[in-house]
């Protein structure tokens, strides 16, 4: 038998304006986590995405357990035993958690669905992997942890044996992120091997065996993890080295930017407040960063400051100007961007070009039309000079369209559009989720530059190592409140984590609102 359960040789694969894959060669060993490392539209996406069965090579061979296959589809992919998790994820969001894991597979008799033998077997992997889970939830009501858990028990329901994860690791917190990696080396210890995309380097130090690097489509070399440094691989990744510290020059801060008083905001999920009557300051020259563990509010807290969810209570004011009840464009007009944590839902309209997209908020502005009409060559030139200056790459330039790009080159081109607005408040929320090393560099600098020029960064971070390194300050959220104010250089990791999980709250934060009316009066 072969020492590699898949390889794939001499892969190319060319999109119109792009050569994805160029000559790549990649074998996965049995048993094994390799992972595949490379900037935003190195390629590694595409590659999977032959192997899964949702593309066909120009050229090249792939072999399982040594023998030649074709896989035409992803039928094809998970009946050789191939399964993947996508980065974005695959799911019917009004199907229950049952129904997405079964879904083309379902087991039936005399025209029947079996859902009680379904659910049985369902129950029986999920226990054993101790991805524990409800059935009957729907998948729009549940968090992206969860999700991601619904699409790992996809494959382990198909008994697939080769399983690719897609970026698993840019929607998840840290604790999440560490029950992954146990789950990926639970699956090698019993035979099955990983590939595992990604781009951040100490996810690969600390679970893969093996890293085959991409660059522009391109294979640069593969290595057993042991024998390279985290700077060795960020160098091949992207071609040069990379400063890991973001600097910052002590500033003073300046007047109050943002005020907030008394914010609560409504849940969407269940009958409690996701907000509970929060009240801040953001100041001129400083970046702010709420952090917790995800679901904790975070997400509602920059919907009801951003416009897209009403309050229920509580004002907003925005350079000493009320706009609790002004509309999302008001407040993007007043000096308000806004970089969303769902790109697709909020960020950009998918079958609209890339040039389009990038000027979403401002096509109404003198620069961009006259007399009603758009002044296409304006937009043109403003898209070509931001996709220069945020290295957005894709195929066919500013008319691609957005769809098709990879998920940070997308992320990329709503970074662009919302910092080059010059705001005065800059809502970042995961501005860096799905990015490589070297855009995440380039990011920090760009938010540390907002708040340089004496504007204001309101931060949402997942990431432990960006939230200590570039604030001013961290508000922590815990279940809709604020229970503590750090300075990152006064504080660490461990202590962070205390109160990121509710075990610790600082005195100036003891007050609590009643979650429901009937809590208040109970």
């Amino acid at each position: 038998m072969s020492e590699y359960v898949i390889e794939m040789l001499n892969i190319t694969k060319e999109f119109p304006g792009i050569k994805a894959n160029d000559n790549i060669t990649l074998q996965l060993k049995r048993g094994e986590i390799h992972a595949l490392l490379g900037e935003n539209g190195a390629g590694k996406s595409t590659l999977m995405s032959i192997l899964f069965g949702l593309y066909e090579a120009d050229e090249g061979v792939i072999k399982k357990d040594g023998k030649t296959v074709r896989i035409k589809n992803p039928r094809e992919a998970n009946a050789l035993g191939i399964g993947m998790v996508h980065q974005h994820f695959k799911l019917v969001e009004n199907f229950s958690v049952l129904d997405n894991i079964i879904l083309g597979t379902e087991p039936s008799k005399f025209g029947f669905i079996k859902k009680q033998e379904a659910r049985k077997k369902l129950m029986e992997i999920s226990k054993k992997y101790g991805l524990n889970i409800v059935p009957d939830a729907i998948i729009e009501d549940i968090s992206v942890g969860m999700q991601q858990r619904v699409e790992i028990l996809k494959m382990l329901y198909r008994e697939n044996d080769i399983l690719i994860f897609d970026e698993p690791t840019a929607v998840l917190t840290p604790q999440e992120i560490n029950e992954l990696m146990e789950i990926m080396r639970g699956f090698t210890k019993e035979g099955k091997s990983i590939l595992f995309i990604t781009h951040k380097l100490n996810e690969i130090m600390a679970v893969a065996d093996r890293c085959t690097v991409l660059r522009k489509g391109k294979w640069i070399g593969t290595f057993d993890v042991k024998t390279v440094t985290r700077e060795e691989l960020s160098r091949m990744m992207v071609g040069r080295d990379v400063d890991f510290n973001v600097k910052k020059i002590p500033r003073d801060k300046g007047g109050v930017i943002l005020d907030v008083k008394d914010m609560t905001v409504a849940s969407k999920v269940h009958k409690n407040n996701a907000v509970r009557g929060v009240s801040f300051e953001v100041r001129e020259g400083e970046i702010v960063c709420i952090a917790g563990i995800d679901g904790n509010g975070q997400s509602e807290l920059v919907y009801g400051l951003s416009g897209l969810e009403k309050l229920k209570s509580g004002s907003i004011r925005f350079l000493d100007k009320d706009i609790t009840h002004d509309t999302i464009r008001a407040r993007s007009k007043s000096g308000m961007s806004h970089i969303p944590e769902d790109r697709h839902k909020y960020g950009l309209v998918l079958d609209y070009t890339l040039e389009q997209n990038l000027v979403l908020q401002r096509y109404w502005q003198a620069e961009f039309q006259k007399n009603g009409f758009i002044r296409a060559s304006r937009i043109r030139k403003y898209a070509q000079k931001l996709i220069k200056e945020y290295d957005i790459r894709s195929g066919q330039g500013p008319v691609t369209r957005a769809r098709s790009m990879s998920g940070g080159n997308q992320q990329k081109a709503i970074v662009a559009r919302e910092i080059d607005k010059s705001p005065r408040l800059l809502l970042a929320v995961q501005p860096t989720r799905g990015l490589d090393i070297g855009a995440v560099e380039f990011i920090h600098k760009q938010l540390v530059s907002v708040r340089n020029a004496g504007n204001a960064v309101l931060l949402v971070s997942l990431e432990l190592e960006e939230v200590m390194s570039l604030p001013d300050r961290i508000l922590v959220f815990y279940e809709g409140e604020i229970v503590a104010e750090l300075r990152p250089e006064e504080t660490n990791v461990e202590e962070l984590g205390l109160y990121m999980s509710g075990a610790k709250r600082q005195p100036q934060f003891t007050k609590t609102v009643p979650a429901t009316k009937e809590a208040a009066h109970g």
